[in-house]
């Protein structure tokens, strides 16, 4: 049967803008990777300075450094998830379903499973030093990941771990479990879809409405998954929250005239995270963390808004980024190859770092952060250059091309 009208005319729109979306790379995105992974060192430095729990502490806190990181604790890995999401609708311009699947097996299975077993044990051996646990060499201390003991375990748990290559480990089943509803999403009644989505987002600050994604989820998994544990089998709540991100970042990048309604409609996104961030630290200052923790209604509401100034500075990010950040430089293919072995590094060298300065000098909170921040991305950018970049097989277990 002959198509409609209708039809061969949501089917040329569609055939046109993927054309159009194949020639383009968003250099935006790019960008922003690079600046958010960055940020993320210089995070989990401050982790080691502020009260929230990590695998070393400082003995003195901040103050002020805890209150900035409770704000990027809720931008910098949703942001990561939602251009996740977009880099797969480009890597599906190119590539079949079954050779995405391949190339994720390739760049994020296999570095998980080195990680887990070279990067990662260094950061329990060190945690364990510093808490008294243990206090032989690494050597003795190393036969004790092949016990396959989680480090999740109830009590002192074991020295097997992923630590922060969770994201690997998250954005691996994301991409996998996905493939089937990005099937759907070429199909005609998936692009229908799109069409409702696109019709929602050309509304005035229509695509704030997303949110309600979001907070859908929160009521239905939030309560029987309240924390965020990284384990994948009890993180329910938190596992969902970034998928959607992860979804919306394909959907929104999907069509050329969905990033320019997004980059349009920017004021809104920011006078929007603006207000949740007004609420976030008004709320606390006013009623106080113990307040809101003790009654199920506040520590709801407190949630909501949480999730709204997670969407909000998302929009607001991503919109700026595609009004001011879309240009290349000669230096931006270096960055974008150099980023994920950075990111795979970091956390361990900060905590090598972190703990001979904690244990062997008298730094205190700022000079002690500064120290160990910037010694960190010298010796991760010195490993790059030097040990990864140039070979082949640690590229392939950095998960380069």
């Amino acid at each position: 049967m002959a198509p409609t009208q209708q039809q061969s005319s949501r089917v040329y729109k569609v055939e046109e803008e993927s054309s159009l979306t194949l020639n383009s790379r968003r250099y935006d995105l790019d960008w922003l990777r690079v600046i958010a992974i960055l940020i993320l060192l210089f995070y989990h430095t401050g982790m080691i300075y502020v009260s929230w729990g990590f695998h070393i502490k400082s003995a003195e806190h901040s103050q002020p450094m805890e209150q900035v990181m409770r704000w990027l604790h809720n931008w910098r890995m949703p942001l990561l998830f939602f251009i996740s999401g977009a880099g797969t609708f480009f890597a599906l311009k190119k590539r079949s379903f079954g050779q995405y699947a391949g190339e994720r097996i390739r760049r994020l299975f296999v570095p998980l499973v080195f990680g887990m077993f070279v990067i990662v044990p260094p950061q329990i051996y060190v945690e364990w030093l510093f808490r008294g646990r243990f206090s032989g060499i690494y050597s003795e201390f190393y036969p004790q990941v092949f016990n396959f003991q989680s480090y999740h375990d109830g009590g002192t748990g074991g020295a097997f771990s992923w630590h922060h290559l969770w994201f690997i480990c998250y954005l691996f089943f994301y991409s996998l479990i996905s493939i089937p509803l990005f099937r759907w999403l070429k199909s005609e009644s998936g692009q229908r879809f799109t069409d409702r989505m696109g019709r929602l987002i050309a509304r005035p600050g229509g695509a704030l409405w997303l949110v309600g994604l979001l907070l859908v989820n929160d009521v239905a998994l939030g309560g029987f998954f309240p924390d965020e544990t990284h384990a994948l089998i009890n993180d329910w709540a938190y596992f969902m929250k970034n998928l959607i991100l992860f979804w919306l970042g394909y959907c929104l990048t999907s069509r050329r005239d969905f990033w320019q309604t997004i980059t349009d409609q920017r004021r809104y996104f920011l006078a929007a995270t603006i207000v949740c961030t007004i609420i976030l630290y008004g709320y606390r200052a006013l009623v106080g963390p113990d307040v809101i923790n003790a009654s199920k209604l506040l520590t709801t509401l407190y949630s909501f808004n949480s999730l709204g100034l997670t969407w909000f500075s998302v929009l607001a990010t991503v919109a700026y980024g595609s009004r001011y950040l879309n240009v290349n430089r000669p230096i931006l293919p270096h960055l974008n190859e150099a980023v994920y072995p950075f990111y795979i590094l970091h956390q361990t060298i900060i905590l090598l770092i972190g703990y001979y300065v904690l244990t062997k000098t008298g730094l205190g909170v700022y000079d002690g952060f500064l120290v160990v921040s910037f010694s960190s991305l010298l010796v991760c950018v010195s490993i790059y250059l030097l040990l990864i970049r140039p070979f082949k097989l640690p590229r392939i277990l950095f998960g380069m091309k």
